[in-house]
């Protein structure tokens, strides 16, 4: 059991990392093209997290450990977490901005955002790794969410790079290196996890970081582009359809 969790932990975190790659895929599209697509990995992206948040995560610790106060405050302490990580991201690019009068302020921020962004995916190797600790299908079902938010987001990532004036493979190369970090996280979770049950506090506070970021970043994106009845309703399709998967993850 203790090998099977290596090894599903480790392959999932390697899987998400070279979503950091995605973005080499992304410049053969057209700009406009990838925006309408982007939009809708989103909607579906935030409907995985709320749904591997309370169909998986938060059921997973609750059925080992029962729903107390300690429950309730990992899983707040997940979203004061994230809160506090992406009040520092955009403060240091607000910083970069302000403070820099030479016209390389893009270039800085461009070194800021591998910062974060490796901070960003050691912490999700902690959270795959946390969820496999728990029981496998929430593993699995972690890994998917995480997956779908990487996909919009390294394509972000990639872009603020090359923006930043790294060329296309310098920019893949930093890209790739900052997604490794994932499983340094996870590896750190198993060799604590396997001694001292910290997923039992790991996995709400991960909990509380998928609702944050599904709560907070997600959703009010897909407000910015909501104005046709349309299109709102195809992102609550794609949206309920993220949640849906997670609920069909629960049968594996």
């Amino acid at each position: 059991m203790v090998h099977d969790v290596w090894v599903y932990s480790i392959v999932s975190v390697l899987i998400v990392s070279l979503m950091s790659l995605v973005g080499i895929f992304a410049l053969s599209i057209e700009p406009k093209k990838l925006r309408k697509v982007l939009i809708y990995i989103i909607s579906f992206s935030a409907g995985a997290l709320f749904g591997d948040a309370f169909l998986h995560l938060l059921p997973e610790t609750v059925e080992k450990v029962g729903f107390g106060a300690n429950v309730g405050l990992y899983f707040l302490l997940g979203i004061v977490i994230f809160f506090v990580l992406e009040k520092g991201i955009h403060w240091q690019h607000c910083h970069g901005h302000l403070t820099d009068e030479t016209g390389e302020h893009v270039h800085a921020f461009a070194y800021t955002n591998l910062v974060g962004d490796g901070l960003h995916n050691f912490l999700d190797g902690i959270i795959i790794a946390a969820s496999y600790l728990i029981s496998m299908p929430a593993g699995i079902a972690t890994t998917v969410a995480v997956l779908l938010h990487e996909i919009p987001q390294e394509i972000g990532d990639f872009g603020v790079l090359l923006h930043g004036g790294f060329t296309k493979g310098k920019a893949l190369l930093l890209n790739l290196g900052t997604a490794l970090l994932a499983i340094l996280g996870a590896i750190v979770v198993l060799l604590l996890g396997s001694v001292s049950g910290i997923e039992i506090v790991l996995v709400p506070i991960a909990a509380g970081g998928f609702v944050y970021i599904a709560g907070s970043d997600l959703i009010p994106e897909l407000h910015k582009h909501s104005q046709k009845i349309g299109q709102g309703i195809l992102q609550l399709i794609a949206f309920l359809l993220g949640i849906g998967v997670m609920w069909a993850l629960l049968f594996i």
